[in-house]
Formats: C-alpha cells, sequence, structure tokens
C-alpha cells in the first residue's frame, strides 16, 4: 500500500525520494487509487502558500506564484501531455497522424498556445477565489483532476497498437481501483468544499465521459498524454464550477 502511495506521488509529483522504487504494470496501475490522495497533497501546499503569502502580496500576484508553483511541483507533465495532445489533434487529418504527431516531443503552435491559454485562465480564476478568501477550494480541484484520469483511464482502451507507457494504467486499471480513488475523492470534495466541492467533482465526472468518448473515436482510445491533458481540463472544469461559473 505504501509502494503504491510512492508510485502514485513519484509519478504525479516533484518528491524525489520514492523515485527508486520500480514496479511492474499492475503496480502502477494500482497506483492510480492513490491519485485523489497526491491531489489533496498538492492542494495542501497550493493553500499553505496562499495562506503564508495572504499579508504580503495581493490576489493577482498570489495567484501567478501558485499557478508557478503547481507546474513546478508537477514537473509540468500535464502540461506536456496537453501540449502533445492538442498538436496532434490540430495537425493530424487521421487517427495515425495524430499519434505520430503526439510521440514528437517538440512543441508546435497548437500545443503552445494550448498550455499559454490554460496558465491564462488558470491564473484568473485563482484570482477570483483569492479575492473572495475561498483558500479551502485550493485543496478541491486538484483532487478533481487526478480523480478524472482515474476514470478516464477506466472508461478507455489504450491507443497506441505498439503499446506505451499510459498502457498499464488503461488497461489494469479495474473497477476496484476507481471505485477506490472515487470513494476518496468524494470524502474529500465533500469536507473541503461541501456541495460546490461535490458540484465540481460531478461536473468534471461528466466530462470525462464526454472526452472518453470523443477519444475512443478520434484516436481509438487514450494515452499518457491524453490523461495529463485531461488533468489539465478538468483544473479547469474544477474552478469554473468552484467560482461559481459553471
Amino acid at each position: 500500500m505504501l509502494k503504491e502511495f510512492g508510485l502514485a506521488l513519484t509519478f504525479l509529483t516533484i518528491m524525489p525520494l520514492p523515485r527508486r522504487l520500480t514496479a511492474e504494470a499492475r503496480e502502477l496501475a494500482a497506483s492510480m487509487a492513490w491519485f485523489p490522495l497526491v491531489g489533496l497533497f498538492l492542494g495542501g501546499l497550493l493553500a499553505a502558500a496562499a495562506l503564508g503569502l495572504q499579508p504580503w502580496l495581493p490576489a493577482p500576484a498570489k495567484a501567478a506564484l501558485l499557478v508557478a508553483l503547481l507546474a513546478i511541483t508537477t514537473r509540468a507533465l500535464h502540461l506536456d501531455g496537453l501540449a502533445d495532445t492538442l498538436d496532434g489533434l490540430g495537425g493530424g487529418h487521421t487517427r495515425a497522424d495524430s499519434l505520430r504527431i503526439m510521440k514528437d516531443h517538440s512543441v508546435g503552435a497548437f500545443g503552445a498556445v494550448g498550455i499559454a491559454l490554460t496558465l491564462l485562465v488558470k491564473y484568473g480564476l485563482l484570482t477570483g477565489l483569492l479575492e473572495t478568501g475561498q483558500t479551502g477550494f485550493l485543496l478541491i480541484f486538484p483532487v478533481v483532476s487526478r480523480s478524472a484520469m482515474v476514470l478516464l483511464a477506466y472508461l478507455s482502451p489504450y491507443a497506441r497498437p505498439e503499446g506505451g507507457l499510459g498502457e498499464a494504467m488503461t488497461a489494469l486499471t479495474t473497477g476496484r481501483i476507481m471505485a477506490l480513488a472515487g470513494a476518496s475523492a468524494v470524502v474529500i470534495v465533500i469536507v473541503a468544499g461541501q456541495w460546490q466541492g461535490l458540484a465540481a467533482l460531478l461536473a468534471a465526472a461528466l466530462a470525462t465521459l464526454g472526452l472518453a468518448r470523443y477519444f475512443r473515436h478520434r484516436l481509438g482510445g487514450v494515452t499518457g498524454d491524453v490523461l495529463g491533458a485531461t488533468n489539465e481540463i478538468m483544473e479547469i472544469v474544477a474552478l469554473l464550477v468552484l467560482s461559481g461559473w459553471l
């Protein structure tokens, strides 16, 4: 159990200690049950930073630092996945073309614009939360987005016939793993955000169902890049709900 949590922490954050761990594919999939708790860890860092900066900086400056902190603590892993996914979807006319482009780690126009817009939207939404004193909601949106990754992996086949890093997460994510991740996410968002937190989780779940259907049609399933892109999208969905825009 501790090993699985260490794997989840290693995969989703910059934390160095567990990186020496090695894992079989089934253990990597099992670590997804811990994704919402890693999201809570990240949300706790953001909330602590916001409270620590409270006496010194206005809300816009704090929001910019929180966006930077989240990118640094996650190694910009999901932003990279978003860029690769958008480049593939925007530049590929066929399923094979899209998957080939996504495998190229250079960032194209679609990816660069996508990253810029994503960071800008997060900045604006976080500014609004901080200006209204809703610091507790910082605990919620990383939980919601990371639980959405588990749901998408559970619902979707792996898109690449040759296999890849994300294959274990899609092929071996069981109902039990999904149930554990979902239950922990529900508890966290209700405790931290009451009905607003639950609304954010439900909105992200519905959006994830739509993405699962889209990516199955467009790419034949999902990849690790798609899972990362989904995290970024669902962070924004959760922040929109928590800000009262959805």
